[in-house]
Parts: C-alpha cells; structure tokens; sequence
C-alpha cells in the first residue's frame, strides 16, 4: 500500500472499464479521477493534476494519443500509460511515439496495471 496518496486520471469511454479500473486502483490506495473522453479531461473545470494518466487509446471522440501529444505540446508531462483492445503495430509505434511508460491490451490482469502505475508514479516523483 501507498504511504502518500497518488492520484491516477483515467479516460476511457467504457464506463464499465472506468468502474473496474477506479475499483482496483482505490483498492491499492490510489485516488482516481474519471473522464468519459478526452475532451472531458482537458475541459478547464475538470483540470486535475494527476500524478498518472491512464488512458484508452480507441476513444469516441479525440484519441488518446492526440490528448497525450495536445498536453505535452501545453507543458503537461504526464506520465501516461495507453491501453487498447485495438492493436497493431501502427497503433503501438504511434503510442510509443507519443512517450507512454506502458502500453496493456485489454483485457490485461490487475497486477500488470499497478505494476504500470507503479513504474509511472516512480517516473513521475524522478522528474518533479
């Protein structure tokens, strides 16, 4: 468990993927913030400073790697981890191309997303 509560904003447009997702990430101290979209995360009254974004790639709306590549061009470096259950080689080279500290494929185990979440909380307290 985590001594110091980390906040993880998660998108993805499933609202049971986010139910599921923000239930083991409260499980293992982790506070969550939610987004339906995209566009609803970078909406100016829902700002929040995440030490983690965990972000559906295949999104109604924007993608998740143009949110990752709009907050980086804003000075918003986020540690981002991308999931899709829509994989290719273009989607993988285009998300690693965007800095993702991890990449899952839905449905991945619980264990492998704390492990990311892990791994880009670390990253993200190197670079504060």
């Amino acid at each position: 468990m985590l001594t110091q509560t980390k906040t993880v904003a998660v998108v993805d447009d499933d609202r049971s993927m986010l139910a599921g997702v923000e239930r083991l990430l409260n499980a293992y101290g982790y506070a969550t913030k939610v987004f339906a979209s995209a566009e609803a995360f970078l909406d100016p009254g829902a700002r929040t400073d995440a030490d983690c974004l965990l972000v559906d790639i295949d999104l109604g709306g924007m993608s998740g790697i143009e949110l990752r590549r709009r907050l980086a061009a804003c000075g918003r470096a986020v540690p981002t981890i991308f999931m899709t259950a829509l994989d290719d080689d273009a989607t993988r080279a285009s998300a690693l191309q965007a800095g993702c500290i991890a990449y899952l494929l839905k449905p991945f185990l619980g264990r492998s997303l704390i492990d990311a979440v892990e791994t880009a909380v670390a990253h993200n307290n190197s670079t504060s």
